[in-house]
């Protein structure tokens, strides 16, 4: 009796779509939506809709798609948003967002490889300081994130509205380049 391999999995900057990536990243999507974890959805919008937001992502130059794979499939991503030109005084920092993985792909550690895919592009480009908010109900992402030294600055008391009942939501920043990044 052989001994199952264990999943292949891979984190990568995805550029362009080939082969089924649309297709697996709105699947995943809309697990993800459906499990209360769809970045700012509350529910799955027609296909269409969602095909258009994600090709929309990757034609925007101040973002950049981070993608999860298990066994070759897109299970989840994340966006780095850098700030827009106009806004000097900001442009030390930068926007981790739209983060999720399908409840099918999680336990695999993919989460947390894609925000230090996310953090190594930011540093890369320059940036001093990684901005994130999350809704408070989130506790997996919040442990995530906190667990990767996000420091949490701020509460908002009505960040968001699910199932017509207000919800917090929480603000986190890091420091990609050391304690004294945000004051240069």
């Amino acid at each position: 009796m052989s001994e199952a391999r264990p999943p292949k999995t891979a984190v990568e900057r995805l550029a362009a779509f080939a082969g089924t990536d649309l297709e697996d990243l709105c699947d995943a999507a809309e697990d993800a939506i459906k499990a209360g974890g769809g970045f700012g959805w509350l529910a799955a919008p027609p296909r269409h809709i969602m095909e258009a937001y994600w090709r929309g992502v990757l034609l925007v130059p101040e973002r950049n798609l981070f993608v999860g794979r298990l066994d070759d499939t897109i299970c989840g991503s994340a966006q780095l948003a850098r700030p827009p030109r106009n806004n000097e005084a900001q442009s030390f920092a930068a926007q981790l967002t739209s983060n999720f993985i399908a409840p099918w792909a999680r336990g695999h550690g993919l989460a947390k490889r894609i925000v230090l895919a996310v953090e190594e592009a930011a540093r890369a480009a320059g940036f001093d300081i990684l901005n994130l908010d999350v809704r408070a109900t989130q506790e997996a992402a919040i442990q995530l994130y906190e667990s990767l030294g996000y420091r949490r600055w701020g509460v908002h008391p009505a960040y968001a509205r699910v199932a017509g009942v207000t919800l917090p939501g929480y603000f986190y920043y890091k420091r990609l380049a050391g304690e004294d990044a945000a004051e240069r």
